[in-house]
């Protein structure tokens, strides 16, 4: 039983919202957003062991899970689905995994986060391995969907992590490489798609970029494997060549769209 309320769940720092003009609740919420990217930075070493540790494994073709409940399950779907377009990796290589399914993405499905078997099941049809990662999401620390996932993908074996708002949480307790952003109280009290979200989107930005990088999916400061997917992107693409090849934007396109990315136009 927990002898103190969480960080997430206590009264925010702000009373009276409803009094609040618009100008007024938008510069506190701000107010209140400067904490978050501090409490990233100290979480830093925590990101790094854990990026550290995953790289190795991706190596050698293991990949990358994250498992989350509301608001967590759908950052890391985000996160997780702009990485193919981004980076040009195949979707297998990072995978977001939400309780309740992918229709949780938009609508909330009732009690599905309380089952604390529920995402090792999830992960099965991924036939998981000793390579592979799971980084549990939960602002709480305490959500059983998450808690059960970490803790059965380590007793078989896989990396683990995990992203809370809360210190000293069971969900840290079972992970490998916790990593605690310590927001504080969110504006509206309990509220933890804002700061907690918020701190949630950076690490989450931080490690799987840190990874693709690593993993040689970028060329000096370029996305050089992204996905040909519209024409702001071949225009993107045209350019990097263009600026690299000392050669017309017409004959930059004409390469890019026959090599079919920016590393292979290059080679």
């Amino acid at each position: 039983m927990e002898t103190e309320k969480k960080i997430t769940e206590q009264p925010s720092h702000f009373d009276h919202l409803e009094r609040m003009t618009a100008g007024e609740l938008l510069r506190h919420i701000n107010e209140e957003d400067h904490r978050v990217a501090e409490s990233v930075k100290l979480a830093i070493p925590q990101i790094q062991a854990l990026v550290e540790a995953i790289e190795p494994r991706m190596r050698r073709g293991g990949r990358l899970f994250y498992l989350g409940a509301g608001t967590s399950g759908r950052l890391g779907v985000l996160d997780a689905s702009e990485l193919p377009p981004t980076f040009g990796v195949p979707d297998t290589w990072v995978t977001g995994l939400i309780a309740g399914g992918d229709q949780a993405l938009r609508h909330a499905v009732e009690r599905a986060e309380d089952i604390a078997t529920q995402g090792w099941t999830d992960l099965q049809p991924h036939h998981p391995t000793a390579d592979d990662t799971v980084l549990g999401i939960a602002a709480s620390g305490t959500t059983p969907y998450v808690v059960g996932a970490v803790k059965a993908a380590r007793e078989h074996g896989l990396l683990t992590g995990c992203i809370t708002s809360n210190p000293n949480t069971p969900l840290a307790e079972e992970a490998e490489f916790p990593i605690e952003t310590i927001v504080g109280p969110e504006f509206v009290t309990g509220s933890s798609r804002m700061k907690s979200g918020t701190a949630q989107k950076m690490v989450l930005n931080m490690i799987s970029t840190t990874l693709m990088i690593r993993l040689g999916r970028v060329q000096g400061n370029r996305m050089v494997n992204m996905q040909l997917t519209n024409a702001k992107l071949v225009d993107r693409g045209t350019r990097m060549l263009q600026e690299s090849l000392g050669i017309s934007y017409e004959e930059a396109q004409q390469r890019l769209l026959e090599a079919g990315s920016v590393k292979e136009a290059l080679k």
